[in-house]
């Protein structure tokens, strides 16, 4: 598996990495886990709700009677299509049979969870370009617990157990995931030209000018 580590893939808070969030020294922790495994989705696809600037963007999945939808960043999701686009580029053209017309994303009723970091893995066997997404953990700069983020059992000896999203993807569903986040990603607010920060609608204050 492709772990996709870069600071556009993996949403960090302001706090410090290796200080968790939510309890005392000696207070309990009530382990919560929201796994969801779409082995064969009908539909996963990014998706946004709200104007341009003040986007909540998110992943949606669908499987039978199952739709699911975790928010995440819109540099996840811009940086996440850039990754695909170079797996597909490495694997042979797409069959005909596979092919998958893009689609939008429902509203969603609820945001299940936030999404910190995405992994990626190509199941050659069975043709399957597979997704991981791994609940972001909170953590509080007030306490002072030193744990290993990449060891789960350190994780779960200290109480935290992250919820994961696996979506099992054919090559064409991929495709049309890549063209929908792409859509997205650029019919968000315009980039300055001399600064290259996007322009708010009501004024935008470029730096280059001052």
């Amino acid at each position: 598996m492709l772990d996709l580590r870069d600071p556009l893939l993996e949403r960090r808070t302001g706090r410090s990495r290796h200080q968790l969030h939510g309890r005392q020294p000696g207070e309990p922790r009530v382990v919560m886990n929201n796994s969801h495994d779409f082995d064969q989705p009908d539909l996963v696809v990014p998706g946004a709700t709200g104007q341009p600037g003040n986007r909540t963007f998110f992943i949606q999945a669908t499987e039978g009677n199952r739709t699911c939808s975790f928010k995440v960043e819109k540099q996840q999701v811009a940086a996440l299509c850039d990754y695909l686009e170079g797996i597909l580029a490495d694997l042979p053209q797409i069959p005909s049979e596979q092919f998958v017309a893009p689609t939008g994303a429902q509203e969603p009723l609820g945001l299940l969870w936030v999404i910190g970091r995405l992994a990626v893995a190509y199941e050659e066997p069975d043709d399957r370009i597979v997704i991981v997404a791994e609940e972001m953990i909170e953590m509080d700069e007030e306490l002072d617990l030193e744990i290993d983020f990449d060891d789960p059992i350190a994780l779960i000896a200290a109480g935290f157990d992250p919820s994961t999203a696996r979506f099992r993807m054919t090559r064409g569903q991929v495709a049309a995931f890549i063209a929908v986040g792409n859509d997205l990603v650029r019919s968000g607010r315009p980039n300055c030209r001399l600064c290259g920060k996007p322009m708010d609608p009501e004024g935008h204050a470029c730096p280059r000018l001052n």
